[in-house]
């Protein structure tokens, strides 16, 4: 039934204008809509609604992540911009704090300003795809 609806994807913050400052400056996200309830950003097509809540306990697993075609670029664009990649603890990460759990597959991790796990992942199509 839902198969080819839109997804819209939902975070929740605490510090609302220091998130819009994170998602729209650091991250380069579009505004598009802000309301009490919701700043509303444009993630590649997919509408972000970052809420603020009063309390939140950030969960220590990915919420919310983006697959780029480069990662260490996408990190060392990051990494320009002072965001701070994370390790996890059991997972073998490079220097850069890439994970590869599979050939072709890289995946890294960092946080917003109140805690949010984010990543970013690379899937190489495989060697014999046409």
């Amino acid at each position: 039934m839902l198969g080819n609806a839109k997804v819209d994807a939902f975070l929740c913050v605490k510090d609302r204008e220091t998130s819009r400052k994170f998602y729209e400056g650091t991250l380069g996200l579009s505004l598009i809509n802000e309301t009490p309830f919701a700043l509303v950003f444009n993630a590649g097509g997919t509408t972000l609604r970052i809420s603020p809540v009063k309390d939140l306990r950030p969960q220590p697993f990915t919420v919310l992540g983006w697959e780029v075609p480069d990662i260490v670029i996408a990190i060392e664009r990051l990494e320009a911009t002072g965001v701070t990649f994370v390790r996890v603890p059991g997972l073998s990460q490079d220097a850069r704090g890439i994970w590869s759990p599979s050939p072709g597959v890289k995946i890294a991790w960092f946080k917003d300003p109140d805690g949010n796990m984010l990543s970013l992942g690379q899937s190489l199509p495989p060697a014999n795809a046409a």
